[in-house]
């Protein structure tokens, strides 16, 4: 019996890339979607195979009959669909893989860790271009050396965008990440949404932006290196002095869930227009800073980020094939390591040892 990877939202622009990717590396796609018109043109795309899935619940339900080998899931938001699917995924015996980039999410998933062990299974969250990018720049910064003190890292995407509706995956992560996060002294603590801006000259020259966004990376770099105080940021933060001062409020109204389910469902209908990226290169950028106060710097250069979104999910599918995984519950490059970014595309661009 050949081999199969599931990819659950395979209708999406995300499930149709990462359909592409798995192609590519010779490996079966089994979309899997609601609609069976819109998955039988997504399968006849990237020369998969399909299964119409009404619902979560039969998606769930058809992975414990089915037992797939890997399952990658893209229907967001994660934090409602991610414990059903990994259920489901621990009890057939398969390798489960995520696009999760807000810190719900993976502190979910790794509250998992302990069940996934047990079941010999692998769970890796976080396999979208924010976390493996910034979480790469840690891991490869940090071969070799002690826990450091203080990380920051920035994410600065160059997105090609599709016209259509930004789906429930994408708004889901955005409103989880209006209430202010970083690691204090290892541990989760409240911050100010969208402040500690910094102007970053990138490796090509030009400039960007960032300020702090609580996503996804901020775990991920800290249970990658261990280090006590952790930032993360992203140039697609808002740092216009107006939006900051109006961001307590709104943070403050999206703890409400009926309030955010809500918001989040009718905005993920509207509708986007088509845009070029702006810029040839998307980054993952980092600053590493040990107790005796040396610091290091690097930055991760790649093309579109929605791409490498694609190709991360396949390249992990096909390690985890080849029996390369590890059980418990990962980030992509704390599990194999900083050659996975560069096996997907991506190129580092560091500094010589004894220069930041």
């Amino acid at each position: 019996m050949k081999a199969q990877t599931w990819v659950l939202g395979g209708t999406g622009r995300s499930g149709r890339m990462i359909a592409a990717q798995l192609a590519r590396r010779g490996l079966t796609a089994v979309l899997v979607g609601r609609n069976a018109h819109r998955l039988h043109a997504a399968a006849q795309e990237a020369g998969s195979e399909t299964l119409q899935a009404p619902t979560l619940a039969v998606a769930a339900s058809e992975i414990r009959r089915q037992r797939p080998n890997v399952v990658i899931n893209t229907v967001g938001p994660f934090t409602a669909t991610a414990p059903e699917i990994i259920d489901a995924c621990r009890a057939a015996g398969s390798h489960y893989i995520d696009l999760a980039n807000d810190v719900a999410a993976l502190s979910a998933a790794f509250a998992m860790h302990d069940a996934a062990t047990q079941a010999g299974h692998t769970l890796v969250t976080g396999a979208g271009f924010g976390v493996t990018a910034t979480e790469s720049v840690v891991v490869k910064l940090c071969q070799g050396r002690p826990a450091p003190l203080r990380v920051r890292v920035d994410m600065v995407p160059s997105i090609g965008m599709e016209e259509g509706t930004a789906g429930e995956a994408l708004i889901g992560t955005l409103l989880g990440s209006l209430e202010g996060r970083q690691i204090t002294d290892d541990r989760l603590m409240p911050a100010r949404i969208f402040g500690d801006p910094q102007r970053l000259t990138l490796p090509d020259g030009s400039q960007v932006t960032t300020a702090s966004m609580p996503l996804g990376e901020l775990l991920a770099a800290h249970r990658a290196c261990g280090a006590r105080h952790v930032l993360s940021a992203s140039s697609e933060a808002p740092v216009s002095p107006v939006i900051r001062a109006l961001m307590p409020a709104v943070s403050t109204l999206m703890r409400w869930e009926r309030l955010r389910s809500f918001t989040t469902r009718h905005l993920a209908r509207v509708r986007v227009k088509a845009k070029e990226r702006p810029r040839e290169h998307s980054w993952g950028h980092a600053v590493v800073t040990w107790s005796d106060g040396e610091t290091r710097e690097g930055w991760l250069r790649l093309g579109d980020a929605q791409e490498y979104t694609g190709a991360v999910p396949a390249e992990i599918a096909q390690r985890l094939l080849a029996g390369h995984g590890r059980p418990g519950a990962h980030t992509p490059a704390a599990l194999f390591g900083p050659n996975l970014a560069e096996s997907c595309g991506a190129a580092y661009l560091l500094p010589p040892p004894g220069q930041r």
